[in-house]
């Protein structure tokens, strides 16, 4: 929407202002920020798209879910080397 007014004003801030005013937009930041990432994910503005953030943050929930997974299995290892390590008895 803001693409599509820019030419009728006479900077962009001025064209955010108005269209942050029509009903349902939040403020005029709110709105200057979905624009900029706007521009981050067409390519016309360097910087991290929104489809690469969401491959980031999944990257992250599946390191931190092997991490996890990781310390379990020492965990289990260390348990099980100590039981091979205890002397048994036959009853």
């Amino acid at each position: 929407m803001v693409a599509e007014v820019l030419g009728d004003y006479p900077t962009e801030s001025a064209a955010l202002k108005a269209v942050a005013q029509k009903p349902g937009i939040g403020s005029t930041e709110t709105l200057r920020k979905w624009v900029r990432q706007d521009q981050v994910d067409s390519g016309q503005r360097p910087g991290t798209t929104t489809e690469e953030s969401a491959q980031l943050k999944a990257l992250k929930k599946e390191n931190a879910e092997l991490r996890r997974a990781n310390e379990i299995l020492k965990a289990a290892a260390s348990f099980f080397a100590a039981e091979i390590d205890r002397p048994h008895t036959r009853s």
